[in-house]
C-alpha cells in the first residue's frame, strides 16, 4: 500500500489542509499507517501532479496561505481500483520483538523498560480510540451508528486499531510478568 491511498482514503472525508490532514491522519489512520508531516507533504505534491487531487489555494490574512486538497475523480477511480485487488499480506517489522527476542544475550532491564513504554503507548492509544469512538457513537448503540453511518471504513479500522493496541498491551502486560519470574529465580 503506499501513502496515497491512505491519503485519499482521508480525503473521503471532504476537502482538507495538508496540516488538518496531517492531524487527522494521526487520529483517523494512525492506527493502520504512520507517516510524518514532511512526507504527506510530499506525496500531496505527487498526487496533485499525478491528478489524483486538486489543490486550491485559500488566502489568508495574517496567516501564511493554505492549500485546500481534494479527491479528483481520477483519485476516486485509483481508490476504487486499489480497494478492488488483494492485499498484499501483512508483515510485522517491529525492533521491540527483535530485542525480546535477543533479551537473554542482551540487557534484560532495558528490554523491560522498552515494554513498559510500549504498554504506556498502548494504554494512551487505546484511551484514544475509546474517545474517538465515543463520539462517533455519540450515545448510540454500536448497530444503530453503523445503520445510520455513510462511511463505515472509519469505524472498522478504528476497531481494528483498538483491538491491536489491546493485544499490544496484553502482550507487554505477559512479558513483563515472565521476565519478573525469571528474575525473581
Amino acid at each position: 500500500m503506499a501513502l496515497r491511498h491512505a491519503l485519499m482514503a482521508a480525503l473521503l472525508e471532504g476537502e482538507a489542509s495538508g496540516y488538518d490532514l496531517a492531524k487527522g491522519f494521526d487520529a483517523s489512520v494512525a492506527n493502520f499507517w504512520a507517516a510524518t508531516p514532511q512526507q504527506l507533504y510530499r506525496e500531496l505534491d505527487r498526487m496533485a501532479a499525478d491528478g489524483l487531487v486538486h489543490a486550491r489555494l485559500v488566502h489568508q490574512e495574517r496567516r501564511p496561505d493554505k492549500r485546500l486538497f481534494s479527491l479528483t475523480e481520477a483519485g476516486q477511480r485509483s481508490l476504487h481500483e486499489f480497494t478492488a485487488r488483494p492485499p498484499r499480506p501483512s508483515v510485522i517489522r517491529d525492533e521491540l520483538l527483535v530485542q525480546v527476542q535477543a533479551v537473554d544475550a542482551g540487557d534484560e532491564p532495558a528490554v523491560r523498560r522498552a515494554l513498559e513504554e510500549r504498554m504506556t503507548r498502548a494504554k494512551d492509544k487505546i484511551a484514544r480510540y475509546e474517545r474517538l469512538r465515543a463520539r462517533l457513537l455519540d450515545g448510540r448503540f454500536e448497530d444503530d451508528y453503523l445503520a445510520e453511518t455513510e462511511r463505515v471504513g472509519p469505524y472498522l479500522t478504528l476497531m481494528r486499531g483498538l483491538s491491536f493496541e489491546r493485544e499490544n498491551l496484553r502482550w507487554c502486560e505477559q512479558s513483563v510478568k515472565i521476565l519478573d519470574r525469571r528474575a525473581a529465580r
